[in-house]
């Protein structure tokens, strides 16, 4: 787990707003971060990440998508 997820559960949050989670990250801790995230969201814990990737937004279970600051499907 990198030091910024881990700052951010010290305080155990009920909401997590995930600006592109995996952006700096090798694709084994990409993976890792994820897997952690829907592990996470099962405890009760809402996380909503904001991300370009298909592969990341498959881990979600509602995907809003967005163009020009517009919804254009849900």
């Amino acid at each position: 787990m990198n030091n910024a997820v881990a700052r951010a559960l010290i305080i155990k949050p009920k909401l997590i707003l995930a600006d592109e989670p995996t952006g700096n990250l090798n694709s084994i801790q990409g993976e890792e971060i994820m897997v952690y995230s829907t592990q996470l969201n099962r405890e009760g814990i809402m996380i909503i990440q904001a991300t370009h990737s298909e592969k990341n937004a498959g881990y979600s279970g509602r995907i809003i998508n967005l163009l020009y600051g517009t919804i254009i499907d849900q």
